[in-house]
């Protein structure tokens, strides 16, 4: 049950309200960020909350069950606050956020209405619509061991056991030619043979994109240089010059552990799981139906 302040409740008692809507939202690099839908910016928490993106938000509906709670929240991208490109970066993804009731002639009488964190953000041309999950969410993820076939163990963590800072591991490359927002040709990873960065951790170093994590999708050594081509498109334009760390990859599979890193004895996976075509076999005919092992 919501608790309101004595003057709060009794301008809500009163019929004649002066209320508006302030969102908070506190990425997981600790910066703050306030809007509301008022016409005025109003200050929560030390937290100024800007009316300059015209937030506004949708309905909200909350249910007392554990099935998580959402709303949406849209408004003007603009480069002082909320940019194109900060969303595209992935620098808003599971960020907090904090939904208030909030009386903008005295600020300090206002009401928390909502807690979560930001899931799908969609962009257009020159606004915004981020989704806001409750905490009931954290309920719908994952957790403890998967039984399966690939590995799941993260890359260089204590459980895999490979160094992932190792100079066979890493590397530091240069972008010399550009093919599309997400494809390129670099120098400085000659040592390395084709492969070795697929499926690895990419972070750009300088330029545009700096500061940018994804992932490799495909690295192949050809013609001296390194063609690499990464997941996701840049939301940026990639330049030659461009600069950025690489860490080898892999694709949790039995045979990569094997192969490429010679990590068999840490492999965490379960190779030997049958499969749903498997599991759905029937009986037929003229087979060995003795309860033994099948071949």
């Amino acid at each position: 049950m919501k608790v309101l302040s004595p003057t709060l409740a009794a301008s809500l008692a009163s019929g004649i309200t002066t209320l508006c809507r302030c969102w908070i939202v506190t990425r997981t690099d600790g910066l703050r960020l306030g809007f509301t839908d008022h016409d005025e910016p109003v200050t929560i928490e030390g937290v100024v909350c800007s009316a300059e993106s015209g937030a506004t938000g949708s309905a909200i509906e909350q249910t007392a069950g554990l099935s998580p709670d959402g709303y949406d929240i849209m408004g003007a991208l603009t480069d002082g606050r909320l940019s194109d490109i900060e969303l595209a970066r992935g620098l808003f993804d599971g960020a907090a956020v904090e939904a208030w009731r909030v009386d903008w002639s005295s600020p300090v009488d206002r009401v928390l209405v909502m807690s979560g964190t930001i899931g799908e953000v969609s962009r257009g041309s020159s606004a915004f619509t981020a989704e806001v999950r409750s905490l009931a969410d954290r309920l719908n993820q994952p957790r403890g061991r998967i039984y399966q076939r690939s590995c799941d163990a993260t890359f260089g963590d204590a459980r895999c056991g490979i160094d992932a800072t190792a100079a066979t591991m890493r590397g530091v490359g240069v972008v010399t030619l550009t093919r599309t927002t997400r494809s390129f040709v670099a120098s400085g990873l000659a040592g390395f043979r084709s492969g070795r960065f697929t499926a690895g951790r990419f972070v750009w170093t300088t330029g545009a994109n700096v500061g940018t994590v994804v992932e490799v999708r495909t690295h192949l050594r050809a013609n001296g240089g390194a063609h690499l081509e990464l997941w996701e498109p840049m939301a940026a334009p990639i330049t030659p010059g461009d600069a950025f760390d690489i860490t080898a990859g892999c694709d949790k599979a039995l045979d990569t552990c094997r192969d490429k890193f010679a990590n068999t004895i840490r492999f965490r996976g379960f190779p030997d799981l049958p499969g749903n075509d498997y599991a759905v076999r029937y009986v037929t005919p003229g087979a060995e139906n003795d309860g033994g092992r099948l071949g």
